[in-house]
């Protein structure tokens, strides 16, 4: 791979000294994108579209979303217990071809073919899963008799419009963890993704119908105590399959905003929630939090600032006082801009990306979704694009997975200002980043600025005079591995 991915950059920031430029964005930064595949919400744009077509609209998404500053995409590929890949437990997704368990035709892996496009733009591709849904809407949508609610119809409970897999039977999370063992042994990817779907959202007036499996599992707990204990026993066996097959994967989950309320719980946060994630959807993000199970939490904040039951101001500053020092990042609902007067104010998104860089403890962001960023409603994408993400950040490095900093980088000069980039380390990297401190500066990385990624394997040419470095600037390079350790660097001289 000898690719190059240029950041753009506003024109303002091309025509004025870069020395006489503030950094301004942090180095570190998860700046994430949900990509939903359920319902065809944001790729493809509609199921059966030609193979050409699917791959087109997908490259058309990345280059948007890299062009907005994005360093990691995170892609729905289960959304109901199906596969955007080829799946040696579940059928191909009707969201891709039109009827579940039909093969691309041509014949091609839509898996593989967009980790690929992802990693050549130096982003990160995080496998989005859902864990129980198993049938969108079992009225209208395709079921292929291959899919596993028709070999095993014993498994599943329906609840509303909805199938669901059962919670509460072992043989369900370890068909989960097939999925998992599965997708980390064979593809590429950098992190396993669950969201917010655990035992589903209440429905008014209707309990969820699992009583019979309590009565033969219960282990001597009360029912909500049992169900909770099911969703712990999944993300356990989940993190253990992930880390004894392929360790340096990492597993996130994006949960509802709110923990509990404190009516409920002192630990709660000050909000009014109608549901949250331990009294209703069973999942107990604190403790998986505690006990490490999880490398990444990214809560669901889509409220506004100032909003009477759930703060977004509040739950920001809630969620960092209980990261228990894993990362977090915050969900933003880009999805809700223009919809009422809170969302239709200009200031609200860069208000709150504002508030979340005060935090040490948080690290970026995500935002759903995909379509919405198309739309560059408020014009938040030119803002994101422009402002926050015009410089490019790497993404935090989890130092429990890998701490050892990749080998430095040699620079071999060419001609003029024209240099080639080598890497001889025996770890496999991702790329280099490009520093610059202006002059006279003490030459520390928490005083430079990351102007650059180029993506590469092992080198890459470089010219100086295609960067937006003032003329005595001071330019610097380092490795980059895959857990985003950043080696020493070399200056180019």
């Amino acid at each position: 791979m000898k690719s190059i991915y240029f950041v753009a950059f506003a024109l303002f920031f091309i025509c004025k000294p870069f020395s006489n430029r503030a950094q301004t964005a942090p180095l570190y930064e998860f700046r994430g994108v949900w990509i939903a595949t359920v319902e065809n919400i944001d790729w493809p744009s509609k199921k059966g579209l030609s193979v050409e077509e699917q791959k087109a609209e997908f490259i058309h998404l990345l280059d948007m979303h890299q062009h907005n500053g994005m360093n990691a995409i995170i892609m729905q590929i289960r959304p109901v217990g199906d596969a955007f890949y080829p799946s040696p437990y579940e059928p191909w997704s009707e969201y891709l071809t039109g009827v579940q368990g039909l093969t691309p035709s041509p014949f091609y892996d839509p898996l593989a073919f967009m980790i690929q496009e992802t990693h050549k733009r130096g982003m990160e591709f995080h496998a989005w899963l859902n864990p129980y849904r198993a049938v969108f809407n079992i009225h209208t949508s395709s079921i292929s008799p291959s899919h596993i609610s028709k070999i095993h119809p014993e498994w599943f409970i329906t609840y509303g419009d909805k199938k669901y897999f059962n919670p509460g039977l072992p043989q369900v999370r370890d068909h989960v963890a097939k999925v998992v063992k599965d997708l980390v042994t064979r593809y590429d990817i950098d992190a396993i993704h669950m969201d917010d779907y655990f035992y589903p959202y209440r429905i008014t007036g209707r309990e969820f119908p699992d009583e019979k499996t309590y009565r033969q599992y219960n282990r001597g707990l009360n029912k909500d105590d049992w169900r909770r204990s099911n969703c712990d026993s999944i993300i356990k066996l989940l993190y253990e399959t992930i880390r004894a097959n392929n360790p340096r994967v990492k597993f996130g989950i994006s949960p509802f905003g709110v923990w509990r309320n404190k009516d409920k719980d002192p630990m709660g946060s000050n909000t009014r929630a109608g549901q949250t994630n331990y009294d209703d959807l069973y999942a107990d993000i604190l403790l998986w939090l505690q006990k490490g199970w999880i490398d990444y939490v990214v809560p669901q904040l889509y409220w506004e600032r100032g909003h009477k039951l759930c703060d977004y101001d509040t739950l920001l500053d809630w969620w960092n006082d209980h990261a228990y020092g894993k990362q977090l990042y915050i969900g933003h609902a880009i999805y809700r801009a223009g919809t009422n007067a809170a969302w239709r104010n200009k200031n609200e998104l860069p208000s709150q990306i504002k508030n979340l860089r005060k935090y040490t403890t948080t690290q970026g962001s995500a935002y759903f979704s995909s379509i919405d960023l198309k739309k560059n409603i408020n014009g938040w994408s030119d803002s994101l694009r422009l402002d926050y993400y015009a410089l490019p950040a790497l993404i935090p490095p989890m130092k429990w997975i890998d701490s050892i900093p990749p080998a430095q980088p040699t620079i071999e000069k060419l001609k003029n200002n024209s240099f080639q980039i080598i890497y001889s380390g025996k770890e496999k990297i991702k790329g280099f980043a490009v520093f610059v401190l202006p002059p006279n500066i003490m030459e520390k990385k928490e005083y430079a600025t990351l102007i650059k990624v180029l993506v590469a394997d092992t080198k890459i040419n470089f010219d100086r005079n295609k960067t937006i470095a003032a003329a005595d600037d001071r330019i610097f390079i380092s490795s980059i591995d895959l857990n985003n350790n950043i080696s020493e660097w070399v200056e180019l001289k």
